[in-house]
């Protein structure tokens, strides 16, 4: 099991929670003091209260919650957003109201949720040729699929 250790920045913080065992994503509470009016076609910046700090070559994946979506319309603008290993700030959620009624973020109120992802250091290398296949050079719907 990969341990990542997270650091509480205020007292409404709370650690990321699974809500079954064989989900992928933690959920991260919003650490608001006070209720969050997010009006329709509007973006605030919703605190977590938390910072991680995460081994070299994994990454968290910050994205939307589905039922949020689903209900209440709400989603994440940079979806998914990336948090860095070498980052040690607070995560920070981008939310956006979709939808066309106000909606209150209460403290302690699941707002995202976060996926660990191992991802690999590339070496980027010059080359004159690109080895050849079906699709060539087709963009957007050229797979006909």
């Amino acid at each position: 099991m990969l341990e990542i250790k997270f650091k509480k920045l205020n007292d409404n913080a709370q650690k990321p929670a699974r809500m079954t065992s064989h989900a992928a994503g933690y959920d991260l509470y919003s650490a608001n003091e006070n209720p969050i009016i997010l009006k329709p076609n509007r973006v605030t910046l919703v605190p977590t209260g938390i910072a991680i700090s995460l081994p070299v070559s994994y990454e968290a994946q910050i994205r939307p919650r589905s039922g949020l979506a689903l209900k209440n319309q709400i989603g994440i603008l940079n979806s998914p957003g990336t948090i860095d290993a070498d980052y040690r700030g607070e995560i920070q959620i981008i939310a956006f109201n979709f939808g066309t009624e106000e909606f209150v973020i209460k403290p302690h109120t699941r707002i995202a949720q976060m996926i660990i992802s191992k991802h690999e250091i590339a070496e980027f290398v010059l080359t004159e040729t690109l080895d050849a296949t079906d699709r060539g050079k087709g963009g957007f719907g050229h797979t006909k699929h």
